[in-house]
């Protein structure tokens, strides 16, 4: 029995699940025609005949994956019937991340469309959620697809006249279905080792039960990331199948669209020493490129590892010696693992240092499938036993608590189980690619050109049970290091020429926002809410507009609002002179901005956050957005500042319009789609 199996995929999630339904299939006597769904001269669904599977991702801003564009623009023709798929029947598997506005809109526009050209679900939609797990959603939905699997088989077999083999089908169906389940509850597997040679090798289950006996007894009460309690501890457990290795390890990494290296000229300590988080701004030398931005535009950063940190894992893995010797990465001969290639960021040939520095996230969070595979590297019993509980599915919430939101990596997992000593080959195989980091554009070309500023917080991620030590953000560590000389935690030295000789440079590509841009007519007014270093793009469209009112003063320019918050004014209030200029030379025409943390003497309260002062200006908002067609920005944190900026608006509209919360949720839907209220944010 055949099914189509496709999947578009960004950074490799839905790849990894297709993979685990093409195993999952095998097991079960199914063949998967697996496929990326760019791959468009393998499949065709305008004759595909058995049943459909998609697993398909999100990116960040809402779109499907960049492989999935090809097959969104055909299937998006205008031009098609509304039967065109009248004969596909289908399940999606959508990924996404509620953090974000636009949750699973890469599943959910093909769902949609499949169904608007006349395509039938066979197994209902899963929305699988990365904020809180995606195997949440992701497990239980591949146990169910296989009794979907069924019935569309016996479906398509009516249809196609044959009941007279469609007995035979449901039986045989039954007992492969049937077969698996009485596997599963065996005693035989129960008691079968993890580390035997016929279970390692074997692609009969996707989920082993394991000796419970393996535990070593423990008087802990409370669970960690190295000790269960019961349930857990005394459980059965049902574990991923062990992913097939694919590859060998024998004796400068590309990256999307054009790279340059560009010095870092000027660097800013925009905060007081005593603030809760540092700001820095760094000014880079754009001159000698042909790296153009619009204000508004994000860039991305090429980062390296922490330098300690990859010797660190030198060192445990017992390389330390071999940092600069060349190794040739190869698939493995006899691999079982399907369409198994060399990854696409590993090169060919290159030192063992290189490949941890600049090709792999060896601070990714370590997904199941990869604890998995650490079990056959562990020889301590009671770790051992603990790695599989993580893994399984009794062990989802300890994985989510001490793993996930413990922001744990694979160093902290390699001290806190000692016994385990993975292959490199297992860490080119289950760690990332290493991703360039993504910031806005803090600046104007226009007002200064040849230069590009950017803004961050260096992010840190203090010590924990699960992390004994503290570290900081992998790219806004090293810029911090890197700049360390340069330096001046004095925000009056912005607007002066730095007078220091460093020679540092990074290497950046640009990543173009085709929306979160200066209203094309400048007559249009616009807000901009920004608090925190969400500020940055705004302080380029401020540069842009002085620039523009200074070149064209017959011009017709629009209001200007800044909502802005921070912790303290005397200590985080960024750009804090340069807004000041702006105001008083009428570029900005009305700045509104909140402490969260200074107390106030005054008899009413004061605003805390952006979303407070917002709704003081309820009738200029409404104004803006309903009279005079204006835009809206938002910029920062995506959970505690962005949801609730939106929250303050729907009661603004809900208000001033007398309409009920739901007509004001539409109003706003159609802002959005209108390109009108627009949000560059993060979680």
């Amino acid at each position: 029995m055949r099914f189509l199996l496709l999947y578009a995929t960004q950074k490799g999630q839905a790849k990894a699940i297709a993979e685990e339904i093409w195993e999952q299939a095998g097991a079960r006597g199914l063949e998967a025609d697996m496929h990326c769904i760019s791959e468009m001269d393998k499949y065709n669904l305008e004759t595909e005949k058995d049943p459909v599977v998609i697993v398909i991702s999100t990116t960040g801003t809402g779109d499907p994956p960049d492989t999935a564009r090809k097959f969104v623009k055909k299937i998006q023709d205008t031009t098609l019937p509304p039967d065109h798929f009248a004969h596909l029947q289908y399940g999606l598997l959508g990924l996404g991340d509620s953090e974000y506005t636009f949750f699973c809109n890469g599943g959910k526009t093909v769902d949609r469309r499949l169904q608007e050209l006349g395509a039938q679900h066979f197994y209902d939609t899963g929305l699988a959620d990365d904020c809180v797990g995606l195997e949440l959603v992701v497990d239980p939905w591949i146990d169910g697809l296989w009794l979907a699997l069924k019935e569309a088989f016996l479906l398509q077999k009516e249809k196609e006249g044959m009941s007279s083999v469609v007995n035979a089908v449901s039986s045989s169906l039954s007992a492969a279905l049937h077969g698996v389940h009485e596997l599963n509850l065996s005693s035989e597997v129960q008691n079968l080792k993890l580390e035997d040679e016929g279970v390692r090798n074997s692609d009969v289950l996707s989920q082993k039960l394991v000796d419970i006996n393996l535990v070593a007894s423990t008087r802990d009460t409370e669970p960690s990331l190295v000790h269960s309690i019961p349930s857990v501890s005394q459980s059965a457990l049902n574990i991923p199948a062990l992913p097939p290795e694919y590859i060998e390890v024998l004796g400068k990494n590309q990256t999307q669209g054009t790279t340059f290296e560009v010095p870092v000229t000027k660097a800013v300590q925009l905060t007081r020493e005593d603030a809760i988080k540092t700001a820095l701004l760094l000014e880079l030398d754009i001159a000698d490129t042909v790296f153009d931005y619009q204000p508004g535009d994000a860039f991305c950063v090429i980062c390296p590892n922490n330098v300690n940190e990859v010797e660190e894992l030198l060192q445990i893995l017992g390389l330390s010696e071999k940092g600069e010797h060349f190794i040739c990465v190869k698939v493995k001969q006899g691999t079982k693992k399907r369409g198994a290639a060399r990854p696409q960021h590993i090169p060919e040939r290159s030192t063992l240092k290189f490949i941890l520095t600049w090709c792999l996230e060896i601070r990714a969070i370590p997904k199941k499938a990869f604890l998995r595979a650490l079990v056959e590297c562990t020889s301590d019993v009671g770790e051992k036993r603990r790695l599989q509980e993580l893994c399984s599915r009794q062990g989802a919430s300890d994985y989510t608590r001490f793993i996930r939101d413990s922001n744990v990596c694979l160093l902290d997992l390699l001290h806190a189980f000692p016994s385990c000593k993975p292959s490199l080959n297992l860490l080119i195989e289950h760690l990332p690619k290493l991703q360039a980091r993504s910031y806005s554009v803090s600046s104007s070309n226009l007002y200064q050109p040849g230069k590009l500023w950017f803004v961050f917080n260096i992010v840190e991620f203090p010590a924990c049970p699960a992390r004994p030590v503290s570290r900081k953000g992998v790219c806004t560590g090293w810029l911090a290091e890197l700049v360390a000389p340069l330096l001046h935690p004095n925000k009056n030295t912005l607007n002066t020429e730095g007078g220091s000789s460093s020679t540092e440079k990074i290497s950046i590509f640009a990543r173009p926002n085709n929306t979160f841009h200066l209203p094309a007519d400048p007559s249009v007014p616009f807000m901009m809410v920004g608090p925190g270093t969400g500020i940055s793009p705004f302080i380029g469209f401020l540069q842009h507009r002085q620039k523009l009112r200074e070149e064209h003063a017959d011009w017709e320019f629009g209001e200007t609002w800044l909502f802005f918050g921070c912790r303290h004014q005397d200590r985080d209030y960024l750009f804090k002179d340069e807004l000041r200029c702006f105001l008083e030379n009428g570029t900005l025409t009305h700045l509104k901005v909140c402490f969260s943390r200074d107390f106030s003497t005054a008899e009413v309260a004061q605003p805390k956050y952006v979303q407070d002062i917002i709704r003081l200006y309820a009738k200029e908002v409404a104004r803006v957005l309903l009279k005079e067609r204006g835009y809206f920005y938002v910029c920062g944190d995506k959970k505690h500042m962005a949801d609730g900026v939106s929250d303050a608006v729907v009661d603004i509209l809900s208000m001033e319009m007398e309409a009920d919360k739901l007509e004001a949720m539409k109003i706003l839907a159609t802002l959005r789609e209108a390109k009108r209220y627009l949000q560059d944010v993060w979680s």
